[in-house]
């Protein structure tokens, strides 16, 4: 049974150089499940953070379920990500050691529970976007000229 992916943070692979990936639970509330459904959610510009020795989600925007009244929550609250001890530990040391973040990848739904992707990521300079850009530039217009390139046949 594959993942049904609910929403991809393009930006961050951009923006950061991913070293490892985590997958995360996360504590919603039913309206916020019900929204995710749906599709209507967004990590740009969210990360995840060490608070009290547990992990939370700030900045992911989730959408207001349309249909929930009273009961809705609000889109932009922090929402405590379910990871081992340790593992909260192991994040938590790298983060403030090395000066990485953690910055969600993917979020999506495995086996009918809501999940997160969570890159431990280093910030890329400017000039190595730049390169990054230029270098896929060039690929591209190398593959249109293979592409076009006339096959020699031996006859």
């Amino acid at each position: 049974m594959s993942d049904k992916v609910i929403t991809v943070n393009r930006q961050a692979r951009h923006e950061y150089d991913v070293l490892e990936r985590h997958e995360a639970g996360i504590a919603l509330r039913g309206t916020e499940v019900k929204s995710l459904r749906a599709g209507r959610a967004n990590l740009k510009d969210s990360y995840a953070r060490v608070m009290n020795g547990e992990l939370f989600l700030l900045g992911a925007h989730i959408s207001e379920y349309e249909q929930g009244n009273r009961h809705n929550h609000d889109p932009k609250r922090d929402r405590k990500l379910l990871l081992h001890k340790r593992e909260i530990v192991r994040l938590n040391s790298k983060i403030s050691e090395r000066g990485l973040t953690l910055v969600p990848l993917r979020m999506y739904f495995k086996r009918g529970k809501a999940k997160v992707e969570l890159g431990l990521a280093r910030g890329k300079k400017m000039p190595s976007k730049r390169e990054e850009l230029r270098r896929r530039v060039l690929d591209r217009e190398m593959e249109r000229a293979l592409k076009d390139r006339p096959h020699s046949r031996s006859r």
